[in-house]
């Protein structure tokens, strides 16, 4: 078999070795993302398909906890494949995350719904997730160490921001190949099994990631220190239980930690804002954010590049900061440009619970068997499915809960005491109620097309994912610049795939969660600013800059 090998050329240029390394791994690594991200973007229609017997609250938040299952394990993948890829290479082990990937991801495909199997569904589906994260969590490290391994001094920003740009560019091609499918299946038949073919498709992506990735040839840093009997016996042990094991606590909280919340924030939560909070078409959502991640990309090639000069820590902190002062306006202006009429009839007609606090519940309901029939229950279940911003006032003890909507006020029912049929009958009827209400009071029901502000949408997006591109581009070069060769793939895999598995995977669900608990569609936002304010912080006064290391040394 014909392999890849290559040496650096005197001035660092690009040489066309240096670029099928870069293509090959970059390439694969997209279609890693692509099988990865497949699941999020039809989290809701998945949520159908296999939670089929939870209500349907129940089902999406079922839903985004199996898409964040694949994110838990991420730290898990990266210790297997990590102490695998520092001790026997990193070429073999990134061909086997791809396998494991590409596998979990044709089976879901052809996984039958909770309709046909009952319960078996959806605890395979959850399992073939877990070994998706498995494979990505030693993807990524094996990926990113393998190409700046490749790379001269002075050129690893640029080099490995390519490698950055495969997230992006996986989702971005998620988004096309569902949206060529729903467009091409109908809304009906897409929904019944049409969503099926997206995940078919990486069957053949996997062929030809494996191919591509059988051309290349070992790290030469690896092949060195291997020749030279200095590779590491005990990876885990070096990585995390000597002094180096401070260095990955800090790069997981002043690094990846708060770039995973804004990765996340301005590419996923996003699209969740879009589409779920402001009530807006899934197509139109999915064409709206490929338009923003078509034209903001590049960025991760310039601020990869821009780091070789001035720096990693620089740039990724100045993007977790941006964030955490821009956030707030900027899906704030979302709502104004995308759904001005939620905006306005919130602002001229509010909606407000008066309820007793004790006699309001967490509304979580595991099996998704329970029905909630204190009367504040009834309201906050009633306004969380219509998308309905809201407010709390409290009551006095053992109340029954009121709702107002503007000038008009609502009195709920306490149900715990009715039969079935009765509670289902008087729901309905406040239900109806409710809705009138609503619609007097201004409140859509779906976004207007015709009063979606197009370009200050997309350039709102824009800015998100180019804030996404700052934290992101440089961050694979400062990792890799942490940690020694002998250890690097489990040191840099680790802080990486906690941040982004845990901090990053977990935020469309949190968020979710706080914004229900709240009433207020903002109020999610605290998590990604939280986090992001602590990475800046403590990535500040506690990391170095390390874009003139000599990783080779």
């Amino acid at each position: 078999m014909n392999t890849t090998t290559l040496k650096h050329s005197p001035a660092g240029e690009l040489t066309q070795g240096h670029k099928k390394v870069i293509f090959a791994s970059s390439l694969g690594t997209v279609f890693e993302w692509y099988d990865f991200y497949l699941y999020g973007s039809l989290a809701v229609i998945i949520g159908k398909q296999f939670f089929g017997g939870l209500n349907d609250t129940s089902q999406f938040i079922f839903a985004l906890l199996a898409f964040a299952a694949g994110f838990a394990v991420r730290p898990f993948g990266a210790l297997v494949f990590g102490r695998l890829g520092d001790m026997i290479g990193r070429k073999y082990t990134f061909l086997v995350t791809i396998v494991i990937m590409g596998l979990s991801t044709f089976l879901v495909g052809i996984l039958p719904s909770y309709a046909s199997w009952g319960i078996a569904a959806p605890v395979i589906l959850i399992t073939l997730r877990l070994l998706q994260g498995l494979a990505l969590g030693g993807e990524y490290g094996g990926a990113a160490t393998y190409v700046a391994e490749h790379a001269p001094n002075g050129k690893r920003g640029l080099y490995t921001s390519f490698i950055q740009t495969t997230a992006t560019i996986g989702l971005f091609l998620s988004l096309i190949v569902i949206w060529c499918c729903r467009n091409y299946f109908g809304k009906e038949t897409f929904e019944e099994w049409g969503w099926r073919v997206p995940f078919w498709v990486s069957i053949v992506l996997l062929g030809v990631s494996v191919w591509i990735r059988m051309q290349l040839a070992e790290s030469p840093l690896f092949q060195q220190m291997k020749a030279e009997g200095k590779t590491s016996k005990a990876p885990i042990t070096e990585s995390f239980f000597s002094k180096n094991g401070r260095i990955v606590l800090l790069a997981l909280f002043g690094a990846t930690m708060g770039q995973a919340v804004v990765w996340y924030g301005g590419q996923f939560y996003a699209s969740f804002f879009l589409s779920k909070t402001l009530s807006v078409d899934p197509n139109t959502a999915d064409i709206l954010i490929a338009i923003a991640l078509a034209l903001a990309t590049g960025g991760f090639i310039f601020f990869g590049w821009l780091s070789d000069k001035i720096g990693r820590k620089k740039i990724v902190l100045a993007g977790c900061l941006l964030a955490v002062l821009t956030y707030f306006p900027v899906f704030k202006a979302l709502t104004h440009n995308v759904n001005p009429a939620l905006e306005e009839a919130v602002a001229s007609s509010p909606v407000t619970v008066t309820a007793d606090p004790a006699r309001c519940a967490f509304q979580f309901d595991p099996v998704g068997k329970k029905t909630f029939k204190q009367s504040c229950d009834i309201i906050k279940s009633a306004l969380a499915k219509k998308g309905i911003p809201y407010n709390n006032a409290p009551a006095t003890a053992g109340s029954v809960a009121t709702v107002s909507v503007g000038g008009t006020t609502l009195n709920s029912f306490e149900g715990e005491a009715l039969s079935k049929d009765d509670f289902k009958a008087q729901s309905d009827a406040f239900g109806k109620q409710l809705a009138a209400a609503l619609k007097t009071a201004g409140y859509p029901e779906k976004a207007d097309p015709a009063r979606i502000n197009t370009p200050m949408v997309i350039l709102l997006l824009t800015y998100l994912v180019l804030l996404v591109t700052m934290v992101y581009g440089p961050i694979a070069a400062w990792l890799v610049e942490l940690f020694p060769t002998k250890i690097r793939y489990t040191s840099m895999s680790l802080p990486y795939h906690i941040g982004n598995g845990w901090f990053g995977g977990f935020l469309p669900f949190t968020a979710f969660a706080i914004v229900a608990a709240t009433g207020n569609i903002y109020s999610g936002l605290w998590y990604p600013v939280i986090v992001a304010a602590i990475t800046v912080v403590v990535g500040l006064l506690f990391l170095p800059e390390t874009k003139d290391r000599d990783i080779t040394a």
